[in-house]
Formats: structure tokens, sequence, C-alpha cells
């Protein structure tokens, strides 16, 4: 049973509410506490390693072995967990080699983070584990094809300019040696870059006969936006120039389709040293190409993952606690009132409303976990209905402080459903916490179009959302330091700082754009500008 933390209030958070969440994605995580025992781990986490280390006595690491990338053995002390937990400070960056109880090892980047309380104290770490096993692999095996490429490359540039110069005395062995190579386009160009010579390999790279491009500018195999740029002119001129030009690009072949080639124009001379012609090497790396495009897509891919982790772990701890609390609060009233079966009756009610709204939760929760590419998460949404469900979240809350929540209607826009559930319960549970006598919230609706000369593109029809409370307030002059994370004007109320932090993330996804008023002892407003279609 682990535990949940607010305003020095301990919920318990169950098995129940924790799988749905953490325990089933698949990248490896784990909490500790300050001395670095583990608290928790999920079981991505126990496959990476390899064992089920044991909570609250095992030290941080969670596996057998850990080694530096050169494949020394690591103290514990010098470990990525170790440094955070020692310096307070989230570390990136870094890499490690663990090595599982069966002696397998495995490649990982660890993004150790401190932990802290409702008071800004810390009280341990977390740390998310990367697999990059597979990663290491293929770099490694681009870099070994890449240089047995080149040395082939080299190769066969020695042996072109070998033939060519001895070209008048064996003809007839140029023509079977370049005949013979059909993985390399290899061209004898004369001084203007007409073709002159053409191998087997040519033919099958690029798709013309012999017959069909004898004669014929290697310019043809360039795209019109690199004709248009003049690049093969620039090839052939910093060939003559320098001995040698080396491109790679994109490659059109006769059926109008295109490869990723790499070519190296080797210029020829005569025995006065006058350029007579040229010979062209080109390879297919339309695979290796491909396979570089896949690596950095998986590199952006994790750290989408990594940004939407931690997104992921402020939801479960802050838009899941009021339908928690309304489930424990009525759980505690239906002991008090076992015997009185009306009383029974609602309090079951609220129960299986409460936990009808976490459900709903956890599962957006877990569609935004499971998307990859953002837009993807964009819907028709009514913010009517999102405030109902925020007002229907945080009825006790608004009973508990006498809150008084007024609005005037608003429109269906085309936005991600859960973030906006967090941007209007950031706002309102905020100027809630921050008042000293009965909350009062206003919340406006406009509508504004290319004709209204406000902010912000004319081009776009946007809707403008005011929140204005009666709360405490704070000085105008600190107004751009609210939503920077982990920033806490006041102490009083408690808080993390991460929710308009939050909040300027999620108008920023939705291109919009938020601008806060206010002033001390008479409370504040947000106006917030986003897209409606």
């Amino acid at each position: 049973m682990s535990t949940f933390q607010d305003q020095n209030i301990n919920y318990p958070f169950s098995d129940f509410q924790w799988p749905e969440l953490i325990r089933t994605l698949p990248t490896a995580i784990y909490t500790c506490d300050m001395q670095g025992r583990i608290t928790y781990f999920n079981e991505a986490a126990a496959e990476l390693w390899g064992r089920r280390p044991e909570m609250g006595k095992d030290l941080w690491c969670g596996s057998w072995k850990i080694y530096t990338p050169d494949g020394a053995t690591m103290l514990l002390d010098s470990c990525p967990m170790a440094v955070t937990l020692r310096e307070g400070i989230a570390v990136v960056g870094e890499e490690i080699i663990i090595e599982r109880p069966d002696g397998t090892r495995v490649n990982v980047q660890p993004h150790p983070e401190p932990i802290y309380n409702s008071e800004g104290k810390m009280i341990g770490a977390r740390n998310m584990l990367v697999d990059i096993t597979a990663k290491k692999q293929n770099e490694i095996a681009l870099r070994e094809s890449e240089q047995k490429y080149k040395l082939l490359s080299e190769i066969l540039e020695k042996k072109v300019v070998q033939r060519t110069q001895t070209l008048k005395k064996s003809e007839e062995r140029y023509h079977k040696m370049i005949e013979e190579v059909q993985d390399y386009a290899i061209l004898l160009l004369d001084e203007k870059g007409n073709v002159l010579n053409w191998n087997k390999g040519a033919e099958k790279i690029k798709g013309y006969t012999e017959a069909e491009i004898i004669g014929k500018n290697f310019s043809t195999f360039y795209r019109k936006e690199d004709n248009k740029n003049k690049l093969p002119e620039k090839l052939i001129t910093e060939a003559a120039t320098n001995g040698r030009a080396m491109h790679e690009g994109w490659r059109v072949r006769k059926d109008g389709s295109i490869f990723w080639g790499y070519i190296v124009i080797t210029a020829l001379h005569n025995e006065s040293g006058n350029v007579i012609g040229f010979s062209k090497v080109t390879r297919d790396l339309t695979e290796r190409k491909q396979s570089e495009d896949q690596l950095r897509d998986y590199a952006r891919d994790i750290e989408l993952r990594n940004k939407q982790l931690e997104e992921y772990a402020y939801i479960a701890s802050h838009d899941l606690q009021e339908p928690l609390r309304k489930i424990l609060t009525f759980g505690d009233l239906l002991e008090i009132n076992i015997d009185n079966p009306e009383a029974v009756r609602k309090n079951i009610q609220k129960i299986n409303s409460a936990a009808e709204r976490m459900s709903v939760l956890i599962r957006d929760v877990l569609k935004y976990s499971q998307v990859s590419q953002i837009d993807e998460l964009f819907q028709e949404t009514d913010l009517n209905d999102v405030l109902d469900k925020i007002k229907e979240d945080f009825d006790l809350l608004i009973e508990q402080k006498h809150a008084t929540i007024t609005n005037t209607p608003m429109p269906t826009i085309k936005a991600i459903p859960i973030q906006m559930h967090q941007l209007f319960s950031n706002l309102i549970s905020n100027a809630i916490k921050f008042s000293d006598k009965n909350p009062v919230i206003e919340i406006t609706s406009e509508i504004l179009n290319s004709s209204s000369g406000q902010f912000p593109d004319a081009a776009i029809e946007y809707v403008k959302l005011t929140f204005k409370d009666n709360g405490l307030g704070f000085e105008q002059q600190y107004a751009g330091q609210v939503f920077k994370l982990f920033k806490r004007l006041t102490t009083a109320a408690g808080g993390t700082g991460i929710g308009l932090a939050l909040c300027k993330k999620i108008i920023d996804n939705h291109k919009g754009h938020i601008e806060v008023f206010s002033a001390l002892g008479e409370g504040t407003r947000f106006d917030i500008y986003l897209p409606i279609g």
C-alpha cells in the first residue's frame, strides 16, 4: 500500500488505482526514500532488472550489478540516482549498463528526479529507466556499415582512376571490370558532365539502359529543385577544382521514383594535368537513410513519452484527488448512517458516482498514454460539460468553503478533453484554495473573430475564457513567474507550484495564449485564448 499526500493529509492509494496508470506502463519506473531504499517499482522495472528487489530494504539500483558505458564497475554512490539523492537535482543525459542475475547486460538511460512533499521538502526520488540497448546496437551496426562502405568506395575510386588512365590501352578490360560491379552505379562523364559509359549497376539503380542514357547529362538524375539550384554544376565544379566531390541526397530514377544516393565524383586528368572528364560512383543508401530516420523518430518518441510520463504522474496525484476524497468521505458517512436505509442509499449513489468519474479519468489518461501523435487526441469538446464535471468533482470542497461558481455559456471547441479538464480543475481549485473568505469564481466566455481586432491571429476564430476570483491575489509585478514550474508566490495554502505551469503547457499545446492580472487582496483574473476549430 503506497500513500498519496496533499496538504499534510494521507490518502491510501491501493493497488486498485496504481496498476491502471503506472504498473502497466512499458517503461521501467521506481521510487525510493532518502536513504535509497526502494519504495515502489512497476512490472517493467522488475523485467528490466531480471529480479524483484525487496521494497524498503534493497537500495535504489534494483539491478544485480552496474557498470559505466565503457564497461567499468560503477560504485553505488556514483550512480545517477545516488547523485539525485545526495545533491537534490535531476540527472539527465547519463548512460549506464546494468547486469541481470543471469549475466545479461542492458544499456540503460536513467532519468532520476527528486520527490518533494507538500511543504517543499525532498522526501525521496523517482527514476525512469529507458532501455536503449537496441538503439546502441543499431548505432554500432550503422557505424560499421558506413566504415565498410567508405573503405569500399575509396577502393573503387582508386580502381576507376587506374582503369580510366589506361583506357586507351585496355578498353576491353576496363569494360569487363565495370560490368561486373552491380551494387554501384559507375559512370564515365566528359568534362561537361555528359555520360560516356554506363555499367549494369547504373542500369539497376537508375533504371535507364545504356542506349537510353549515353550522351545525356548526369543532371538527368537530379530533382527539379536541385537542378534549379544548379547542384549538378556545383558538384562538377568542385570536382574539377578540388579533384573530388562527394554528396548525399535524393536522386531520381527513370520511373520518377526517388532513392537516397551517396555519390563520389573524381576528376580525370591528362598528362598535362588538364581535366578531360570525370568518374562518378553512386551507391543506393535508401535503406540506411530509412534506418537513420527511424532512429530519429525513436528518439523523438522517447522524448515525447518522457514528457507524457511527467503529465501522467501529475494527473494521478491531482485530477484523481477529488473523486477519491469523495469516495473516502461518503464511505465514512456510510458507516455512520448504517442504520438509516435512505442515507445509506444516497451515500452509495455518491460513492458509485465518484468511482465512475474516477474510472472515466483513468480511461482518459490511459488513452492519452497510448497515443504517439498529439494531433490524434483532439476532438470536439463541450466546455460546458467540462465545467459541469469539475463542479461535480469539487462539490464537497465547494460546500465546505461556501464557494460560488457562476458562468456564461461556453462553446464546443476542438481540444484534448483530458487537458481541458486539467486546465479548468487547476484554475478552479487554485481559486478556492487561495482565498481567505467565501470564494466567488466568475467564468465568462467571448467569441473573437477577424473583425474584433483583439488578440490573437485575426484569420482564426478564438474563444476568450476569463476566470476571475476574489482570492488572496498577488502583486502584478510577479505575473511573469506564476507559470514557472515549482514556482510558488505563497506557501500559505500549500501546493507544489506545478498546476499553473501545466496550465501554460496545455494552452501552448492548443496553440493558445494565457494572461494573468492580479492585485494583492483583490483577487486574480486569467484571460485564456483558445482556437475554436
